[in-house]
Order: structure tokens, then sequence, then C-alpha cells
């Protein structure tokens, strides 16, 4: 018990004395004394005292000598502190200050990697997501030979499976929807007809995706439905077409779960058509 106590005070008397030498470098040190605390501080993986320094010293070193290193470390500082959204404008900014420096080719990737910490999962807004997308092609194109490439085209590709993730959902959400408004011929055939849309410009986007085979599930059952719940003008040309789309998918996907829901349709189609 008594040894624990000691070592608590230990373990607080170092941390306030660390802290205090913080504040007294914070307020009081030089320009020079402070970058080399603050190079230190990161080190030491302090990394919020390390930034807190950087942050004000990334105006006076530029154009200096320390000026290029101070900016890149402040970024990395923010990035093991887990502050991504500054981290990755921090990048940002030294890759357009200095494009040909010593860092430059890290600074890209960064920007990227900072950006995809803050990717949300498929059902929210994707917008930071198109962001790490696109922080990380603009990382191959500037560095195609880079050792990290890879690495970014992993990222890349993993970005894209949360984006055609995120319209699978909203292709989903628009199919069960199909059936739950108002009349037959109003909001019922609208919400068939987005879930088509949706899944079809997926499909265009992403043509190779894993999840082609749900797209399609959702495109062939969407066309029936739609037909189903059509007007009598435009019953026998829809039912046409979703046959045509029952067939295409058992074309494509022949040992699909969903091709006995194929044929089932396809048998109704023909009844109505009378092909």
């Amino acid at each position: 018990m008594i040894k624990n106590t000691i070592i608590t005070l230990c373990i607080a008397t170092l941390l306030t004395g660390c802290a205090s030498e913080f504040n007294n470098v914070y307020k009081f040190g030089d320009t020079a004394y402070k970058y080399e605390f603050a190079k230190r501080c990161f080190a030491m993986g302090k990394f919020q005292q390390a930034s807190t320094l950087l942050q004000e010293l990334v105006t006076v070193q530029k154009g200096r000598n320390n000026g290029e290193e101070c900016l890149y470390m402040l970024g990395m500082s923010q990035y093991c502190n887990r502050d991504y959204d500054a981290a990755s404008a921090t990048f940002r900014k030294y890759f357009q200050s200095y494009p040909k420096g010593i860092f430059a080719e890290q600074a890209c990737y960064y920007v990227g990697q900072s950006l995809y910490q803050n990717a949300p999962e498929p059902r929210l807004d994707q917008s930071p997501t198109v962001g790490a997308i696109n922080a990380y092609q603009n990382f191959i194109d500037y560095f195609p030979d880079s050792h990290l490439r890879d690495a970014a085209q992993r990222k890349l590709f993993e970005l894209q499976d949360n984006l055609v993730r995120k319209e699978l959902l909203s292709a989903k959400l628009y199919y069960n929807l199909g059936g739950y408004f108002g009349n037959i011929n109003a909001n019922n055939e609208s919400n068939y007809e987005a879930c088509i849309i949706t899944a079809q410009n997926a499909l265009k986007e992403y043509p190779y995706t894993e999840l082609r085979e749900e797209f399609s599930a959702l495109i062939m059952k969407s066309k029936y439905y739609l037909a189903y719940n059509s007007s009598e003008e435009k019953k026998i040309d829809r039912y046409r077409e979703a046959e045509d789309e029952c067939y295409g998918f058992i074309s494509e996907f022949p040992d699909s779960e969903e091709v006995q829901t194929a044929r089932k349709f396809i048998e109704k189609c023909k009844k109505i058509t009378g092909d």
C-alpha cells in the first residue's frame, strides 16, 4: 500500500514537473528553444504539447530552414493526437507549399490517411469518404512509384466499397418502401423506380463490385413489382421488361438463391403478357 502510494506521488510529481516545464517554454522560451522543445515532445509522444508549440512556430519558421520540417511535424503531431481534420489540412498545406520538399511524398499520403480515419460507416453521409478517395488518387497520380502506393490503393478500394454499400442501402430502402405509401399508381411506382435507378447507377459506376448480384436482384424484383402495381396501360410493357430482367439475372447468376424467385416471376409475367 505504502509502495503504491509512493509510486503514485512520484508519477504525479514528474507530470507536474513536465507540465511546469512546458508552460515555462510556451510562455517565456525563445523561438529556437521552443522548436527544440517541440521536437523533444514529439519524440517522447507528447503530441498535444508538440502540436501546441508547433502551431505557434509554423508562421515564425515559414521561409526559414526549419519551416518545412516544422509544418510537417505539426501535421504528424495532429495525426498522432487523432485530430484528423486538422492533420489533413496541415498535410495539404505542406504539399501545396513544398511540392518538391523532403516530406512531400509522406505529406501527400497522409492527407488521404487523415481523411480515411474520419470516414464514416456506409449508412452515414459519405462526403469525407469521397474526399479521402480523391486524396489517395492524387497521391497515386503524383507518386506512382512510391512504396506507399499499394497501401493507398487498398485503402482507396476499401473506401469505394463504402460508397457502394451506401448505394445498396439506399436501393434497399426504396425497395422496402415500394408498397408502403399511398395508392397503387402514385408513390408505389416512384419507390420501385427509385430503387431501379439507384441500383443501375451504382452498377454503372462500380461494374466490378462484389455486390453486383444484390443490386441485380433488387432491380429484377423492383421491375416485377413496378409492373404489378402499374396502371392497365403500362402493365404489359412493364411485365415484359420484368421478364427480360429475370432471364438476364438467371443468365448472369445461375447459382444465386434468387434464381427460384426469378423463375416464379417469369411464370407470372407470361400469364399476363400471354407470351
